[in-house]
């Protein structure tokens, strides 16, 4: 079931788990949970993850498409049908879904189909590839509480588990290993000190 609420290189294999699939958290202990989240460029959402509390793993990727093994530049055609994304492995024993969503729609537009300021096409859509039932039942939730305090249409897509594929590895870590570059200066800084001064109480 694919929803949507209308409101450089060959990458490495691809995570066979579909992501992460943790249902009631049974296969992967209670220790662990992976949220699979595409917030416009995977820089950006990786930065803001990167450092908040109890999460343990932030790996930028590409999920969604109709192609295996994408490439960074294949994706960035908008041919592939791929979405830029990040996959979230965090311990909800410190941090719940809920509060990982909250996070994740508070440090992007979710109101912009296809794009994120300047970054447009459909790498760039606001999507959620839910991992189970549970987290598309929290994800409707959220949703509809974001578009209540918004005021308008949440264009954020919901799908199920797709095959999520690394992306390259020049892509991971990239706002901790080129700050001074200008994307990173002009676009993540202002959305770090947004998420930083917002949720204190989730900096690692």
């Amino acid at each position: 079931m694919n929803t949507s609420i209308t409101a450089n290189g060959t990458a490495s294999e691809p995570n066979v788990s579909r992501g992460g699939d943790t249902g009631s958290n049974l296969q992967q202990g209670k220790s662990q949970e992976t949220a699979v989240l595409g917030g416009g460029c995977f820089w950006c959402t990786d930065a803001v993850f990167q450092g908040v509390r109890g999460v343990k793993a932030v790996i930028p990727g590409y999920s969604g498409g109709h192609i295996d093994r994408p490439s960074y530049l294949a994706v960035c055609t908008g041919q592939t049908g791929h979405i830029e994304v990040v996959k979230v492995d965090f311990d909800p024993a410190v941090i719940d879904y809920a509060t990982i969503l909250e996070i994740f729609f508070a440090t992007h537009d979710p109101t912009t189909p296809d794009r994120q300021g300047a970054d447009v096409g459909p790498q760039y859509a606001s999507a959620i590839f839910c991992q189970n039932p549970r987290q598309h039942e929290v994800a409707q939730r959220v949703i509809a509480d974001v578009q209540a305090q918004l005021g308008r249409p949440v264009v954020t897509h919901l799908y199920d588990s797709e095959i999520f594929w690394p992306a390259e590895s020049e892509h991971h870590d990239y706002y901790a290993r080129n700050p001074g570059q200008g994307y990173c200066r002009a676009v993540i800084e202002p959305k770090l000190a947004k998420f930083r001064q917002r949720y204190r109480e989730w900096l690692k």
